[in-house]
């Protein structure tokens, strides 16, 4: 979230709840304000003008209990420090407090409903204080468009990282993708996947951790040795697979390792046997066969796809295919009778038009039937997804 998405998220609670309202960081420093309106006292001018409170009112505020208040609480009012009653939302990420959104509590007072919904806007706004505190050189949202211009692959986007000491220019990076399982893309997935992000970055300073959220997957891109994608497991909310790119020797040459990385997510998420995590260098044949479109299909395989009753069928003849013709092999691997596998793949022949003696065929009934995993039309019946 950027400094103008803070700022339009606070318009936008503001304009919901009908109440002007201000953020601070955790040491009250101004961050956003809506525009104000309604009943105001002198304090919140002078925070606006002078972008803190005073020592005193942030004294008083504190003994109310604001700093360790798990959630929303009502201060008091303070004529002597012509402070009106507040409501103080306190905003965390991680157990940590960073910061507070605050409400004036008059003409009239907040309702509970008000204050319930001021309270489910605060992880983004905590999510996005976080965000900020992690800019080093850089202003935050300055990094992120600079992630963003190296994952496209434009020329200078190293460059800026480099240059203000985001990443070290010697070492070379690997860029890992997290794509959720079963989770409708949405702001609700995107904020858990940037709070994983964020507090795995966190964690790894010495891998000069970079990140970005797409609308359904996460990227972390790191220098040197790449990170566990057993840490990336353990830091999402949410369940995952992970694509691991090849490093490369420089930061200017990120983008191809993206690529891998968001292909090998891909089929680690379409062919479950490959477990939670794949690594684009070990991904054999689906590593050729991510950029082919369906339609490339063997005719006779369509037949078969087309009936669910034929997917016994499929699973011997993937089976026999992946153990190179193999009939003793096959019989063995799926404890079946040799006279019924050599029937199962008469019927195949038959039914897909096909001759399973010519070696054309076969390959194209193989890289078919990899081709309909990928697609999702294939599923063997002892496929499980990742957990």
């Amino acid at each position: 979230m950027t400094v103008a998405d803070l700022q339009r998220t606070v318009d936008d609670l503001a304009a919901r709840l009908g109440r002007p309202l201000l953020l601070e960081d955790r040491v009250q420093r101004v961050v956003a304000y809506s525009e104000q309106s309604g009943p105001m006292d002198d304090i919140r001018r002078e925070s606006i003008l002078r972008r803190r409170t005073t020592p005193e009112v942030r004294e008083w505020l504190r003994a109310a209990g604001i700093q360790d208040s798990p959630g929303p609480l009502r201060t008091p009012g303070a004529p002597h420090l012509r402070l009106l009653p507040r409501v103080c939302v306190p905003l965390r990420h991680a157990d940590g407090l960073l910061g507070y959104l605050w409400f004036i509590d008059a003409g009239p007072p907040m309702t509970d409903a008000h204050v319930a919904e001021a309270a489910a806007a605060a992880p983004g706004l905590a999510l996005a204080l976080f965000h900020e505190s992690l800019a080093t050189g850089l202003a935050s949202h300055r990094e992120l468009e600079a992630v963003t211009e190296l994952l496209r692959g434009e020329p200078g986007a190293a460059a800026k990282l480099i240059e203000a000491g985001t990443v070290p220019q010697a070492l070379p990076v690997t860029v890992q993708v997290a794509r959720p399982l079963a989770a409708e893309p949405g702001e609700g997935l995107r904020l858990a996947l940037e709070q994983g992000l964020l507090t795995l970055r966190r964690r790894l300073g010495g891998h000069h951790p970079l990140h970005l959220v797409r609308y359904d997957h996460a990227v972390l891109l790191t220098s040197g040795p790449p990170v566990s994608p057993d840490e990336l497991h353990a830091a999402m909310p949410v369940p995952v697979v992970v694509g691991i790119g090849r490093p490369r020797p420089e930061l200017s040459e990120a983008a191809g390792s993206y690529e891998e990385a968001r292909h090998a997510a891909e089929v680690a998420a379409r062919v479950p046997g490959l477990g939670r995590s794949a690594e684009w260098a070990r991904l054999g044949v689906y590593r050729m066969l991510t950029g082919l479109p369906e339609r490339e299909l063997h005719p006779g395989l369509e037949y078969l796809l087309g009936d669910r009753q034929h997917l016994p069928l499929l699973e011997t003849l993937e089976t026999y295919l992946d153990l190179a013709g193999s009939a003793v092999a096959t019989s063995r691997a799926l404890r079946l009778h040799r006279t019924s596998l050599y029937y199962r793949l008469r019927r195949v022949e038959e039914l897909a038009r096909t001759d399973l003696k010519d070696g054309g065929e076969r390959l194209a009934l193989h890289l078919s039937l990899k081709l309909a995993r990928l697609s999702g039309r294939y599923r063997p019946r002892g496929a499980r997804d990742p957990e």
